[in-house]
């Protein structure tokens, strides 16, 4: 990759917050930020979303990936030509308004697979939109896996450096609980101990979060942690992993936060979730990995109650943005280890 990186940067849902965090996002770093960010979207929706802002910006289009020289001041765009000047109300479910982040999501894409760009920053979607739209994807995540054929990918949040995996993730407690497994337990410790050397942990210290109240207490308080944990965690050791656990849930981010370990396996969504979003909610951000291309985003809602009025908080956006600029470094590696 070039010494300073180009982002693809995508809004998400147009009349949600995804163009104000945006518009800020890229107004705040500046053209001396550490990768440049070229917003994927209509040119309409970004003036618009600047406007709402008071931001004395200028929206440029481009429509390629040749870029003029950066300016201060001055947001590219890559038209999409999906909306035109279209002004769609803010804050509701629009089909148009789906059509226009799945289509924004494709072009970024296929630039990072052809590697115009490092990589892609991507701001909420809605998914009923994207389904009035005709998508048959259930979000972000499924979508980018078909692009790119990919089957399987799994989130990993970085929260001042640290790493989050998950175990489980869209289903219910009950449901998470019952898909737990050795088997299943020590491929999500592969996958986490992957992730964490392709993005610069060459010797990665990894722990398991356990399940039950103070880990199962020998079995008083669940058996999950003697039947499935305890013995994922064995067998991933026996192959010379740095890995320990299960760790009661209620110490295992602490430590991770004491530099004890570089990532955690969380069991549950809201398990690694809370956790990260209490310590730091506008600085974490996810990466999804499994990708052949380096994607971060933020890890909020389109929050329509406020879209239109220029409140939005861009920090996790702005997080995104800057970790999508690190990690920019590891493109290659994510290539070579993700088949692209």
């Amino acid at each position: 990759m070039t010494e300073r990186p180009t982002l693809a940067v995508t809004v998400g849902d147009p009349v949600g917050i995804g163009p104000e965090i945006t518009v800020r996002t890229l107004a705040e770093v500046g053209a001396g930020a550490p990768a440049r960010g070229v917003v994927v979207a209509d040119p309409a929706v970004l003036r618009r979303a600047a406007g709402v802002c008071g931001l004395d910006v200028r929206v440029r289009a481009v429509d390629g990936w040749d870029l003029p020289a950066e300016q201060d001041g001055v947001i590219d765009c890559f038209d999409i030509r999906e909306l035109g000047e279209a002004e769609l109300p803010w804050g509701r479910v629009d089909a148009r308004a789906g059509a226009a982040a799945v289509r924004a999501i494709e072009v970024a894409t296929r630039a990072a697979m052809d590697r115009h760009v490092a990589g892609i920053v991507t701001g909420p979607i809605n998914k009923e939109a994207i389904w009035a739209a005709g998508s048959e994807h259930l979000g972000h995540t499924e979508m980018l896996g078909a692009l790119t054929g990919v089957t399987r990918q799994n989130t990993m949040f970085v929260v001042r450096g640290k790493k989050i995996f998950f175990a489980t993730r869209h289903v219910s407690l009950r449901r998470a609980l019952d898909q737990v497994s050795a088997d299943q337990q020590v491929a999500c410790i592969e996958e986490a101990l992957t992730a964490l050397r392709v993005f610069g942990h060459d010797s990665p210290r990894l722990a398991v979060a356990a399940i039950n109240p103070h880990g199962g207490e020998n079995g008083a308080f669940g058996d999950e942690e003697i039947e499935h944990l305890a013995p994922a965690v064995e067998r991933a050791r026996a192959t010379g992993a740095d890995v320990t656990g299960p760790v009661p849930a209620d110490s295992v981010f602490h430590q991770l936060l004491q530099d004890r370990y570089d990532g955690v396996l969380s069991q549950y969504h809201d398990q690694g979730h809370i956790a990260a979003k209490t310590f730091d909610f506008d600085g974490t951000i996810s990466v999804t990995v499994g990708l052949p291309i380096l994607r971060t985003s933020v890890d909020h809602g389109t929050a329509f109650d406020i879209a239109g009025q220029g409140v939005a908080d861009p920090g996790t956006m702005t997080s995104a943005f800057l970790h999508g600029a690190e990690f920019a470094r590891f493109a290659d590696r994510i290539r070579a280890e993700y088949g692209g």
